[in-house]
């Protein structure tokens, strides 16, 4: 479990939640995953090459763009340096206690701060490792 944030253009937050949830189910402008974030877990930054969003550089151009709002998925908004906080100042307190074997069930490793982290693998969605506590991924929903 973990919580998803969403880009949207301004009125798209004042749907209601059906409309909501059908809007962000068609991945459209008007509705971008930003990424999920899961407790113990760096978080799971949408790249969306098609886009050319690739890095958490061009996600924020896109968080700073005046036509758009930045919501989790209970349309909760987040300025530039909350969403910021979300994406890039994560930690545990205590180190991570998982055996190998769980890691890999998890297509996992260790990293930073105490997260775990997702194994760059294509196959099963990431792409890469930022430079700090969020991860590349091409899921929506990993």
């Amino acid at each position: 479990m973990g919580t998803n944030y969403y880009s949207v253009r301004h009125g798209v937050e004042e749907l209601d939640s059906d409309a909501f949830w059908a809007l962000r189910d068609e991945d459209s402008d008007d509705c971008l995953h930003i990424g999920k974030s899961s407790l113990g877990w760096c978080f799971s930054l949408h790249v969306i090459p098609e886009r050319g969003i690739n890095t958490l550089t061009d996600w924020i151009h896109v968080f700073i763009d005046p036509e758009r709002l930045i919501v989790d998925e209970y349309r909760c908004s987040f300025d530039l340096m909350k969403i910021m906080r979300v994406i890039t100042a994560r930690a545990r307190q205590d180190p991570c206690t998982w055996d190998q074997e769980r890691l890999d069930r998890n297509y996992a490793e260790p990293g930073p701060n105490n997260l775990v982290r997702h194994r760059i693998d294509p196959e099963n969605g990431c792409v890469g490792h930022g430079e700090g506590t969020w991860d590349y991924i091409t899921g929506r929903y990993s």
